[in-house]
C-alpha cells in the first residue's frame, strides 16, 4: 500500500480533529491554547502600539523643548592646526563651552567641537529648557522608525514571554 502524501491542515490543527481516543481534557487543553494564544496577540498589538505613541510623544515633546543655541569655546581644544571652518567634516574632539540662555544666565559644558578649535569659534549645541546641554532631538521621521522598532519589539517580548512560560510549565517536574 503506498504512503499517503503528507496533509499539512490535518497535522497542523490535530487538538481539533475528531478522534475516539479523545479525552475532555485534550479539548479543554485546546481552548486553553487557543485562548492563550488569541491573548497573547491581542496583549502584544496592544502594548505595541502603547509603547510606540509612548515614544513618539516622548521624542515629539524633546523636538518641541529643546532647542538650539550658539556655545563658544573657552579654552583651545585640543588637536592640530585650526580648522579651516567651524563646518568643516574633519576630527571632532571634546571642548569646554560656554552659552548663555534666555533668562541671560551663563552655562558652561563640554561639547564636540572641530580639532584645533581657537577660543571663542562658534559651536551650535542643543539645550532642554533649563539651560543643559542635550543631545540633537530625533527628528520626525527618525521618531517614527524609532517608535516602530520599539513598538516591535514589546510586541514580540508578548509572545517570547508567553512561549517562555509555556515551555518552562511543560518541563517543570510532575508532582
Amino acid at each position: 500500500m503506498p504512503l499517503k502524501a503528507f496533509r499539512g491542515p490535518k497535522v497542523w490543527l490535530w487538538r481539533w480533529r475528531r478522534n475516539p481516543l479523545k479525552r475532555p481534557g485534550d479539548t479543554l487543553e485546546a481552548w486553553v491554547l487557543l485562548g492563550a494564544w488569541l491573548f497573547t496577540l491581542v496583549a502584544g498589538v496592544l502594548g505595541g502600539l502603547a509603547a510606540a505613541r509612548s515614544v513618539d510623544d516622548g521624542l515629539a515633546s524633546e523636538r518641541a523643548e529643546w532647542h538650539p543655541v550658539v556655545a563658544h569655546v573657552m579654552d583651545r581644544a585640543p588637536g592640530g592646526s585650526a580648522p579651516k571652518s567651524p563646518s568643516s567634516g574633519g576630527e571632532r574632539v571634546w571642548a569646554r563651552v560656554g552659552w548663555t540662555v534666555a533668562d541671560g544666565s551663563a552655562h558652561t559644558g563640554q561639547a564636540r567641537v572641530a580639532a584645533g578649535s581657537n577660543v571663542g569659534t562658534p559651536v551650535p549645541v542643543w539645550t532642554d529648557p533649563q539651560g543643559r546641554l542635550v543631545t540633537r532631538p530625533a527628528t520626525a521621521s527618525e521618531a517614527h522608525v524609532r517608535s516602530a522598532l520599539i513598538g516591535g519589539l514589546v510586541g514580540l517580548s508578548a509572545a517570547a514571554t508567553r512561549r517562555t512560560a509555556s515551555t518552562t510549565a511543560r518541563r517543570a517536574p510532575a508532582p
